[in-house]
Order: C-alpha cells, then structure tokens, then sequence
C-alpha cells in the first residue's frame, strides 16, 4: 500500500484507510445481500433483501427486479455506515470473534430493534427456524468479512507507521 507523505515525513494514511473502510463496507454489504437474494431463491429463508424496500409505498417495482438492484444498493450504502461503525468500534481487535460477535449484534439490532419499521418482517420468535440460522449466518459471515478486513487493513497501516516512523529516527540520528 502506498501512503500520501508530506515532506517532512507525516504519514496522511487516515485519508486513505477511510476509503478502504467505506469500499469494504460497500462490498461486503453487496455481496453478502447477494447471498441473501440467493438464498431467499432458493427458499433457505423467507426474508428478501427486497424487504428494506417495504416501508416504501412506491408501487410494485419495488417488488421486481428494480427493486431487487435498488436493494442492493440501500444495503450496500447502509453498509458503510455498518464498517465505519465496526472501524470507530473494533478496528485494534485482530481476531476473528470481533467480527463473528460484530455479526451477531448486527443481526440482533435489525431483529429485536428495527422490526418496527418494517412491517413485513416478522421478530425473530415468529421466524422459521431455517430462516433465522440462514439470516443469522450471512450476519456472522458479514460480520467476519467487514470486522477482519477492516482490522488486518488497520494493523498493516499502524505496522508501516511505526516502520516509517523508526527510519525517520534512525534518519534523524
């Protein structure tokens, strides 16, 4: 990874690990409500990403497949409030469990909490047992996916800080 570097040496890194928090968060949130369409298809669950869409009244299309990409999208702009959250959080956590429980929490946040703004979203008690171990582990696995992306991109920019930082005082010297 490169780093912006002022001329006296300052590492400007902070810019640039935003970034890659916000696209870890974009992708992570498009490809696993991706997995969630695929296994809402293949009836692994009752619950469609399409469901973020339901307090909309703006007709069917939300219910097509503009709805199906419009979807997509939603999560995956919510999804980089989600790492940035993990990011100001958990970020110094280099283990796989900050991800799993990030995951976890998730999970419980949308289904104990946000159910009253969706209407078409039953609480967890009312889900299938299927539905919610499906739901449940996309949520670990995105969890795991955003929290050790985004602790390993964390501890490569604080080891080439302190790198960088040990040759400018050698430098110095």
């Amino acid at each position: 990874m490169e780093n912006q570097t002022t001329g006296k040496g300052q590492d400007l890194a902070p810019a640039s690990i935003l970034g890659r928090v916000a696209l870890c968060g974009f992708a992570g949130g498009l490809f696993w409500s991706a997995m969630g369409f695929i296994a809402f298809y293949f009836k692994l669950t009752e619950i469609s990403p399409n469901m973020i869409l339901q307090p909309v009244s703006a007709g069917g299309w939300k219910d097509g497949m503009w709805g199906s990409a419009a979807s997509l999208l939603i999560i995956s702009f919510l999804s980089i409030g989600a790492a940035f959250v993990y990011y100001a959080l958990l970020k110094k956590f280099h283990s796989i469990w900050a991800g799993i429980l990030y995951g976890i929490g998730l999970w419980a946040a949308v289904f104990f909490l946000a159910v009253p703004l969706f209407p078409v979203l039953k609480s967890a008690a009312e889900l299938s047992s299927d539905t919610t171990v499906t739901v449940l582990c996309l949520y670990i696995l995105y969890g795991t996916f955003i929290g050790y992306s985004i602790s390993y991109d964390y501890q490569e920019i604080m080891k080439e800080v302190k790198s960088k930082n040990s040759k400018s005082l050698e430098e110095n010297s």
